[in-house]
């Protein structure tokens, strides 16, 4: 009876450890491969997975993206420099079943290629093309093993190239180089913030002048039109004060021949009027005064005064004899 229950408990074990054995569990990130007495039968997706034990398998492959590190190597570039190289590799799977079937060791396979590929790519290109055109061998190394892993069931996202070491002597001919390109620019710099600021500078003094000028220009032309305008009033002024004494003036000289005409004068007064006149005239600066053409009149008059005063009156018939006209042109007296 103990013996009976001792197989029992050693089958059911049996059992228990059979059926855990056929219990597989693939995760969110993978798929699985499986074989059926070392024959492909399918492959399956994320979840709890029942195989036969020893006659089924199953082979979990991880479907993230992975990350291989390529070792450093020393590459020659096309201007015969050695530098060594360091790059990176991104990669996701595709299609588990090439990717277990197809390589025998994936990761060694890739590092392999990239290494070669590196070679090849690196060595087509000079020294300064590699260090301005890192991005150009990104994109040419991720399109080569892109292409050659196809096949393996593994996609390429991105390759990148980690480090670049040339050679000491050549690191220091390149730190000299970027010193005396850095010093050439500041040279250049500083020559263009010079000659820029001797520009403005020119300019300004320009525009200074300009404006000194067209001020000057401005002040003159003020200056003119303002004398212009004195001159005007000025000459406004003298016109209406001589107008006004000339206007004043007419009106005493209408005024003093109006009373003359008034007051009905005599020819004595007249002769009168008359030298008073010419001893005004004779009285002035003049070296040189000229008698009027008409003097036989003025010395009739002349007599007839004369006579006035010595009490003589002519003839009651007759008239008086005026002494005779002179023959010649009137004298000048200096």
């Amino acid at each position: 009876m103990i013996a009976a229950v001792v197989v029992l408990i050693v089958i059911a074990f049996v059992l228990f450890i059979f059926a855990a054995t056929g219990i597989k569990i693939v995760r969110p990130f993978q798929q699985g491969i499986v074989e059926q007495l070392g024959r492909y039968k399918g492959t399956v997706g994320p979840g709890l997975k029942l195989i036969i034990p020893v006659i089924q398998s199953i082979t979990r492959v991880d479907m993230r993206e992975q990350v291989v590190d390529v070792p450093p190597q020393e590459v020659i570039t096309k201007d015969n420099v050695t530098v060594t190289v360091d790059a990176i590799i991104y990669y996701e799977p595709t299609d588990p079943q090439r990717l277990i079937y197809n390589v025998a060791n994936f990761l060694m396979a890739i590092t392999k290629l990239a290494q070669t590929n590196l070679r090849n790519v690196i060595g087509e290109m000079t020294l300064d093309d590699l260090f301005t055109s890192r991005d150009n061998v990104n994109v040419t190394m991720r399109q080569v093993l892109d292409d050659a892993t196809d096949k393996w069931g593994v996609r390429v996202v991105r390759v990148e190239i980690q480090r670049i070491d040339p050679p000491i002597d050549v690191m220091n001919a390149m730190h000299e180089q970027m010193k005396a390109e850095r010093t050439r620019r500041a040279v250049v710099l500083e020559a263009e913030g010079t000659r820029e600021a001797a520009i403005t500078r020119a300019e300004g003094e320009r525009q200074a002048v300009i404006l000194g000028a067209e001020a000057i220009r401005q002040k003159a032309i003020l200056e003119a039109e303002g004398e212009a305008q004195a001159i005007q009033a000025v000459a406004d002024a003298e016109r209406y004060r001589l107008l006004t004494v000339a206007d004043g003036e007419a009106e005493a000289v209408r005024s003093v021949y109006g009373a003359i005409h008034d007051g009905n004068p005599t020819p004595d007064l007249l002769a009168i009027k008359y030298l008073e006149a010419l001893g005004t005239v004779a009285d002035g600066r003049a070296t040189k005064i000229f008698l009027p053409a008409d003097l036989s009149a003025t010395l009739g008059s002349l007599g007839a005064i004369a006579e006035l005063f010595t009490g003589e009156a002519p003839d009651a018939g007759g008239e008086s004899e005026a002494p005779p006209a002179p023959a010649e042109d009137p004298p000048q007296a200096d």
